[in-house]
């Protein structure tokens, strides 16, 4: 684990020059001294590296110095070529170059390691969009990911929750969840999040911004999601469900099914379960759980109830009057 985490850390100060400890111990979830006890093993291997003080400062490699601990195992190679990022890299412009790197890839392994990368892609497809839908597709997706990579400012035209909104972003990064773009910017200092289809118009300037060095993309996608569930999921509905109804939750509405699988106890009639689970609204619920027609049964809060109620009513008249 030291040996893979010695190897991360001096590719890491190969690509991004100089980080402080405290960026290292971030990025590798330890203590700052184990990052300080790992860099002097480091230096006492020979590698060329330094420190710079102060509040700027951190630990930089010597100018010119490359490592050459670049193999990749095989089982490194397979994790690559079955990264999933084919139809995402089309997406952002980036699909010739990952075919070629893919190739490259191939051609600089040993003989078996190859023949089992191939094997990989060969038969291992990862499709992340769900049944029914597609791709959230946008034409300033692949200028926004050139700003991204040249660190760009730009101007967008932005269809908020309110009003369309003009903004000038620092774009960070792009994220692909559940086939929808996102994008992450910092908007006066501080990062925020923007669903790419929802730009409506996209201008690159001239002006450069500066990255934030501490800024971890992966790690802000996973606490803004966190919270965003928790802010979006912030009432409760007790229900009683039927093996059925459990298994149309799965695909309609993961949240009360993970409640449901996590905590349930049973009730009557054989194999319903009552439990609490999360709701975004009142009017969304109504929606999400009419589907489940007689399969689900609604104990609290009354304001859902009345609300089934009355789309069941208006539902039945609707089908009465029809009925010759």
């Amino acid at each position: 684990m030291r040996a893979s985490r010695l190897l991360s850390i001096l590719i890491l100060l190969q690509m991004r020059g100089r980080l402080s400890a405290v960026a290292l111990a971030e990025e590798f979830e330890v203590s700052v001294r184990t990052i300080y006890r790992d860099v002097d093993q480091l230096s006492a291997a020979g590698v060329p590296i330094y420190a710079e003080r102060g509040r700027t400062g951190g630990f930089q490699l010597h100018d010119g110095y490359r490592t050459k601990l670049t193999g990749f195992t095989a089982q490194e190679a397979d994790a690559l070529l079955l990264s999933g990022v084919g139809a995402a890299a089309q997406d952002l412009g980036l699909g010739p170059d990952l075919a070629a790197a893919q190739l490259k890839l191939l051609a600089s392994l040993p003989p078996e390691s190859g023949a089992s990368a191939e094997r990989v892609s060969a038969r291992f497809h990862l499709d992340p969009i769900n049944w029914y839908t597609r791709a959230d597709a946008s034409d300033v997706l692949k200028p926004l990911a050139a700003a991204v990579w040249k660190e760009r400012r730009v101007r967008v035209r932005y269809e908020s929750w309110k009003a369309v909104v003009e903004r000038t972003l620092d774009p960070l990064g792009l994220v692909l969840k559940g086939g929808i773009w996102y994008l992450v910017a910092n908007v006066k200092g501080a990062p925020r999040t923007y669903r790419v289809s929802n730009i409506q118009s996209l201008d690159t300037l001239e002006a450069d911004f500066t990255r934030p060095r501490r800024f971890n993309l992966a790690r802000y996608w996973r606490d803004w999601s966190k919270d965003f569930e928790a802010r979006l999921l912030k009432e409760r509905a007790i229900i009683e469900v039927s093996p059925a109804g459990r298994r149309l939750l799965r695909d309609t509405n993961a949240a009360a099914h993970e409640a449901l699988t996590m905590k349930s106890e049973p009730c009557k009639p054989d194999g319903w379960v009552r439990a609490e689970v999360p709701i975004e609204s009142i009017d969304l619920a109504r929606r999400q759980l009419l589907s489940l027609g007689a399969e689900v049964k609604v104990l609290e809060p009354q304001a859902l109830r009345a609300a089934i109620t009355e789309e069941a009513r208006a539902v039945a008249a609707h089908y009465r009057r029809n009925i010759k």
